[in-house]
């Protein structure tokens, strides 16, 4: 059983954790200049779901605009900012990549450094019959100050050649990487939260605890505080309450809210549904071998033409 968190509606630097339900801009003011170590969000990509209002495309960039300000103003320096992006379809049915379009955002602030623009990949999404169907999203992290926080050891996955010997050179005969793990890159295979992931909740538009887990152990350290503007079903919340930090965000609307609350209570009995990192997308049944394809996978017989 963890330790029982004192949810409050108004900020507090000392708070644990802080949901609020309202404008993320109001809430964002109430949070002091250089308080945060991390803004972790992923906002709407104004394209019609039921937690948006319907506002023309300059008119969502310019919200986007102010939003960033604030979020710029409570980063301290060495924190970091990372924002969780799609695409928004336009009017023609152009498909516009979103952290293309708020680069040149970010970029007015001198403070902020972009380094890493990280493709989230995964398999399952809307099935497209003119393009391509779109299978990754897209993390920009950007600190605020040329010194940062990255803690690589806190993130590192297998292995590819877990035991692999140098071959050659000063480290012959010894292993020939890290011994605990390699850096994870800036592609990210997690399975997105669809209807039967374990995570799923009614929020339409919910990313996986791994994703947010993985930024948050590698850009904060315990106790560190992280916000994010835009709730939804909470993950950013769960992922830093979950390791250690404080946490803090708002949404614009009550249920979401009262999914994020019986998450955190979920959390404290250990009852989370939770998917881990670096977790294989199939695990054969109690490591049984597996000599036919599972349901739903399609093998091909190598057949050209």
């Amino acid at each position: 059983m963890r330790r029982k968190h004192r949810i409050r509606k108004r900020f507090r630097e000392e708070n644990d954790v802080t949901i609020s339900v309202g404008d993320c801009l109001h809430f964002l003011r109430s949070i002091p200049t250089n308080s945060t170590q991390l803004v972790l969000t992923s906002p709407p990509y104004n394209i019609g779901k039921e937690y948006e209002r319907a506002e023309e495309f300059e008119e969502y960039i310019e919200f986007q605009k102010l939003v960033i300000a604030e979020c710029v103003r409570i980063t301290r320096p060495g924190g970091s900012i990372c924002w969780q992006l799609g695409n928004h379809v336009g009017k023609r049915g152009e498909v516009i990549p979103l952290d293309m379009v708020l680069y040149p955002v970010f970029r007015e602030f001198s403070e902020l450094y972009l380094r890493n623009r990280i493709v989230w990949h995964f398999e399952a999404g809307l099935h497209c019959q003119q393009r391509f169907s779109g299978r990754h999203e897209c993390i920009v992290w950007f600190s605020k100050g040329r010194e940062y926080t990255f803690n690589l050891d806190a993130v590192r996955v297998p292995q590819k050649y877990p035991g692999k010997l140098a071959y050659k050179g000063p480290r012959k005969g010894r292993p020939s990487g890290n011994p605990l793990g390699k850096n994870p890159g800036d592609v990210w295979g997690i399975p997105n939260v669809k209807a039967n992931h374990v995570e799923k909740t009614a929020h339409p538009c919910q990313f996986p605890i791994a994703l947010a887990e993985t930024i948050i152990l590698a850009l904060t350290t315990t106790q560190d505080l992280v916000v994010d503007p835009f709730l939804g079903a909470g993950t950013t919340v769960i992922a830093a309450l979950k390791n250690g930090r404080r946490a803090a965000g708002c949404d614009l609307f009550q249920k979401y809210v009262e999914i994020v609350r019986e998450r955190i209570s979920q959390l404290e009995r250990n009852e989370l549904p939770y998917r881990p990192r670096n977790q294989p997308v199939f695990c054969p049944p109690n490591g049984t071998r597996v000599t036919t394809p599972p349901k739903g996978f399609l093998r091909f017989r190598g057949q050209h033409t």
